[in-house]
């Protein structure tokens, strides 16, 4: 299994083989990098001019090729147990769904190029988990792609924060609120 920089596990044999879409793609499949970045790598960018922008990898989803690979998460929900983010307005509350790293964009990557790589180098990839299987990933042998039902303790944090979240939204008159004030 992978490991951080740290030593402890990142759930994963192959950041890869859960790796999304590159977040530099666009809609219609070119390199948002090159278009926008092109002075961070000008060699690259020229490449990518000559060809349209178009993404070199392409259909074949080959992202070890791409130098510029980065797959970040949403964030929205955790990878591992599907527990869903419940984020309440102007609430300083840590997170139920946290970004997970299965490979470093820093050099410091748990995926070092592997013989088989094309040379793409460490890649930046994250994944979305939960508080609790975050913790388990890296304190245990659990993996990302396990089949996990939601920690007991993860219902009831997202169970509460809906809670407050519809006595929030409840709409209440003014005449209501100010009998209840007096």
């Amino acid at each position: 299994m992978e490991r951080t920089p740290d030593g402890t596990p990142v759930g994963v044999d192959d950041p890869y083989a859960v790796a999304g879409v590159c977040d530099h793609l666009t809609d219609d499949g070119r390199c948002r990098f090159a278009l926008t970045r092109a002075g961070d790598d000008p060699e690259f960018a020229a490449e990518r001019r000559r060809d349209g922008y178009a993404c070199h990898v392409g259909a074949d989803n080959a992202w070890r090729a791409c130098p510029h690979y980065r797959s970040t998460t949403d964030g929205r929900e955790c990878y591992r147990c599907s527990l869903a983010e419940v984020r309440l307005a102007h609430d300083d509350a840590r997170p139920l769904v946290e970004e997970h790293h299965l490979s470093y964009g820093d050099g410091a990557s748990s995926a070092p190029d592997t013989p088989d790589s094309d040379g793409g180098g460490p890649h930046e990839i994250t994944v979305a988990l939960c508080r609790w299987c975050h913790t388990k990933v890296h304190k245990s042998f659990a993996r990302i792609d396990d089949d996990a039902s939601p920690d007991p303790e993860a219902i009831a944090a997202r169970e509460a924060r809906r809670s407050k979240e519809q006595s929030e939204s409840a709409f209440e008159t003014a005449s209501e609120r100010f009998d209840r004030e007096e």
